[in-house]
């Protein structure tokens, strides 16, 4: 089993704003949260590749609604979260567990992540994350099912990767998530600089994605809840001061959730 990076990942546009990441060489695909089939069944057949597996983060309809097409068409064994309502898995993971590619020749070793869904996973390796909707571009996933407690730690736990560790998200939100940083960070001359270098990778219709984490830790206030302006930011928002970082994250998404 080779842990070489012999693969390229490309990136499938699908709804709005969502990535469907495809890890492929020159005859094998594996794709990540893959919610409408028909990008990918597309992909597969121009560049005549065959399926060899499905990476699954978390349950929601736009990252699991395409596998039951996809699985028609090919046969591939389907990971995800141990614990979450998905009824196409054929290999449930779990923190601390390892994903073997052998058609990529990749190991994937996978992170239990929770916040934004009750069990979401993210998947490491290959100096590459592939982590759902928890980690985005200068922001992070809505708390639908998690606590703010767990989503700080799993950010937390993210953060700690090597700051070279390439971030794969599942949408396109990069922009709105910077407005918003600059919103908590005025004076952050490092979330300045993005904003002019990602509005012109959309102006050119490029994905913003890959991120880094060591980027991520200079400019998303989600990573930074221990810096004095976004604690200061927070306090503004809470009309109160706090020293505890889950608070100020807390506070800082729900001043996101309304921006």
């Amino acid at each position: 089993m080779s842990d070489n990076n012999e693969f390229e990942v490309v990136p499938l546009r699908a709804f709005k704003d969502n990535y469907i990441w495809t890890l492929r060489n020159d005859r094998f695909a594996a794709v990540v949260d893959p919610g409408d089939a028909r990008p990918v069944l597309d992909y597969l057949r121009q560049e005549r590749l065959e399926l060899c597996a499905v990476l699954l983060t978390h349950h929601h309809p736009d990252h699991v609604g395409g596998v039951p097409e996809l699985l028609a068409h090919h046969a591939a064994p389907v990971y995800g979260p141990r614990g979450e309502p998905i009824t196409t898995l054929s290999q449930p993971v779990s923190e601390g567990e390892e994903v073997l590619v052998p058609h990529l020749g990749l190991r994937l070793r996978v992170l239990g992540i929770p916040g934004h869904t009750r069990a979401h996973i993210a998947y490491y390796g290959a100096n590459s994350l592939f982590c759902g909707d928890t980690l985005f571009a200068c922001g992070c996933g809505r708390l639908f099912e998690g606590t703010p407690q767990q989503m700080f730690a799993s950010l937390a736990k993210l953060a700690a990767l090597p700051d070279e560790t390439l971030v794969y998200s599942g949408h396109e939100y990069t922009l709105a998530n910077i407005d918003f940083a600059r919103a908590v960070e005025p004076d952050n001359k490092e979330i300045a600089a993005r904003a002019a270098s990602d509005a012109q990778k959309r102006k050119n219709d490029q994905p913003t994605l890959p991120t880094t984490i060591g980027r991520e830790k200079k400019t998303n206030p989600f990573l930074r809840c221990l810096e004095p302006a976004v604690k200061a930011s927070a306090d503004k928002f809470l009309n109160t001061r706090t020293g505890d970082p889950v608070q100020v994250f807390a506070a800082i998404r729900e001043w996101k959730n309304n921006f």
